[in-house]
């Protein structure tokens, strides 16, 4: 059986994709489409919140992007520098608190040691996050997307912990989208499953996949990555078949199993 996945085919410059490989485990083939495009913005004001961790009481990551954009930050020189001898011991004595495992090895990557990354979405992160830290402590300096939800600022701004938010990037569709969807279910026709990796996913190809299966639509089962893409499928009106239990390959690739056993079984009788 096949399962598209909208998503980047992956994200390291080498080695499997981890989800392609998962899925295979349990005999699925699956795709990977790239759906969207990010523009990276701010990364002089960025460098310069990062010159001053004794301004802050330390950092926090919901996204892979933001630490992207602290890594193009780094290519230059002179920041490199001045992050490797200074800047990166004194971020080390403060907490850099991450929504999942993809962003933690991506924290990891420049040097500071992750905390929070079991959350797997912003609510848990929020919640871990108060019970770590005082009211009215140094403000947490919070790299993030255009798109960013208000869970985690509202939450942490009820309680009494400042947050200072900085946008880094800018979400927009991938220019192949398109052609990339209709190339697919034109060659490997309807997929058993199909993937959703963010709200921003659903926003931009729904539609298009709305269209190219017709009537066929009932017999995809749709996933989300997590609860806040789920919650914008439903939105949509779209049923959702499996919500991965944390942001993972695995919980991903066992829940879809799930799913179209359940599908299956059902169809015997």
């Amino acid at each position: 059986m096949k399962v598209l996945l909208l998503k980047d085919p992956k994200d390291k410059d080498s080695g499997e994709d981890p989800y392609i490989k998962e899925l295979g485990l349990y005999g699925f083939e699956a795709t990977s489409i790239p759906v969207l495009s990010f523009e990276f913005i701010s990364l002089e004001s960025l460098f310069e919140k990062l010159s001053h961790p004794e301004c802050y009481g330390g950092l926090v990551f919901t996204s892979p992007r933001a630490l992207e954009a602290i890594k193009i930050c780094l290519k230059e020189n002179s920041k490199n520098e001045a992050w490797s001898k200074s800047l990166k011991p004194r971020w080390n004595t403060k907490p850099a608190y991450v929504v999942g495992k993809a962003t933690a090895s991506l924290v990891e990557e420049i040097g500071l040691t992750p905390q929070g990354e079991k959350s797997g979405n912003a609510e848990k992160l929020a919640e871990y996050i108060c019970s770590r830290e005082k009211p009215n402590s140094s403000a947490l300096l919070f790299p993030c997307g255009a798109l960013k939800r208000e869970v985690l600022p509202t939450v942490l701004r009820e309680k009494g912990i400042p947050l200072e938010s900085l946008t880094v990037y800018q979400t927009t569709q991938h220019a192949d989208l398109q052609e990339s969807l209709s190339s697919y279910f034109s060659q490997q026709g309807i997929p058993a499953s199909v993937v959703f990796f963010s709200p921003s996913g659903v926003k931009f190809c729904l539609q298009h996949i709305q269209k190219l299966s017709g009537d066929l639509i009932t017999h995809i089962k749709f996933a989300a990555i997590g609860p806040t893409t789920a919650e914008a499928l439903e939105a949509a009106g779209v049923p959702v078949s499996c919500t991965a239990g944390s942001p993972t390959a695995q919980d991903l690739a066992a829940g879809i199993q799930k799913a179209l056993r359940l599908q299956n079984c059902c169809l015997s009788k």
